[in-house]
This record gives structure tokens, C-alpha cells and sequence, in this order.
């Protein structure tokens, strides 16, 4: 594993924080055992193709998670859905480096919301509220771990500005 791009993407996590207007969201993970990751997915027209313009996420688990989400919510702008729906989680840590065998799932994780949010169709996300064919009555990873009566603690949640 590339320690210096993993200490950076830890240190400085790109794409943190929901995106209100998201075209797509996906939840993958347990409350269970605290590791949780949510990607938000938002498309563009480019070259009469719908590409993703912006995509963020929020994790609950280790570092590796936050670093492998942060390195994939930049290498899928502007691809395709079906591009990025076509890619492993290998692929999505691939800056990063091979992961050791005991953070592969972090990949795994990612790759899984991302697939989620890209599978369960392009529902508008609005004012906040997520589709509940997309996850029933959660409108954040605070919320589904509150939900699991897990105690959450402080929690910062970084909204990304509008375009």
C-alpha cells in the first residue's frame, strides 16, 4: 500500500459530506459492527452522454474506508454509470496501492454503496430525503446507526455547496 497517497487521503479526504440534490444514494455496510459507508452520486449532460458531475460520501469505520471512498468519488467524475458500474474494488483503491488482505473489504465496501446508489435507479434525492425504496426512513449514516441504538456521539456533517 502507497502510505504516503493513504496518509494524504486520510489527512485530507476529498468529497466529504452529503450532497442535498443527489440524483442517487447508496448505503452499504452494518450498524452492527459500525462500519458504514453512503456514496451520493450526481449526473451531468456531457457530449450527449450522463456522466457523474459530483460525487461525495460519508464513512463510519476505519481510515482505509474514508481514503478509499475519498480516492473513488474523484476517479469516477465523469464517467458513465455503467463505466463505473463495471469497476472493482481494486480498481477503486488502485491509487492507493494493493490493500493488505485485512482492509481488501474497505474497497469491497465502497465498491458495494457505489453499486448501490448506481442499481437502485436515478431517483432525485430532494431537500435531504432519500427515497425510501433506496433506504426506508434513513436519511443519513448518523440517523442508521441511531436507528441500531448504537451511541453516535459528536458528528460532523459537511454539506458540499450547490453548483
Amino acid at each position: 500500500m502507497d502510505e504516503k497517497t493513504l496518509q494524504e487521503a486520510i489527512a485530507n479526504p476529498q468529497n466529504l459530506g452529503e450532497i442535498v440534490d443527489a440524483d442517487a444514494v447508496g448505503t452499504v455496510g452494518s450498524p452492527d459492527c459500525g462500519d458504514m459507508v453512503r456514496m451520493w452520486i450526481k449526473y451531468k449532460e456531457q457530449d450527449g452522454r450522463k456522466v457523474i458531475d459530483k460525487a461525495s460520501f460519508q464513512s463510519f469505520g476505519c481510515q482505509t474506508a474514508i481514503a478509499v471512498a475519498s480516492i473513488a468519488t474523484q476517479l469516477i467524475k465523469g464517467k458513465t454509470r455503467e463505466e463505473v458500474l463495471n469497476m472493482t474494488a481494486a480498481e477503486l483503491s488502485e491509487p492507493l496501492g494493493p490493500l493488505p488482505p485485512m482492509k481488501i473489504h474497505c474497497g469491497q465496501m465502497v465498491e458495494g454503496a457505489l453499486k448501490a446508489a448506481l442499481e437502485g435507479g436515478i431517483s432525485p434525492v430532494k431537500s435531504g430525503v432519500i427515497p425510501q425504496s433506496m433506504t426506508p426512513q434513513i436519511a443519513t449514516l448518523h440517523d442508521a446507526l441511531a436507528s441500531a441504538g448504537k451511541q453516535v456521539g459528536k458528528i460532523k456533517i459537511i454539506p458540499l455547496p450547490a453548483p
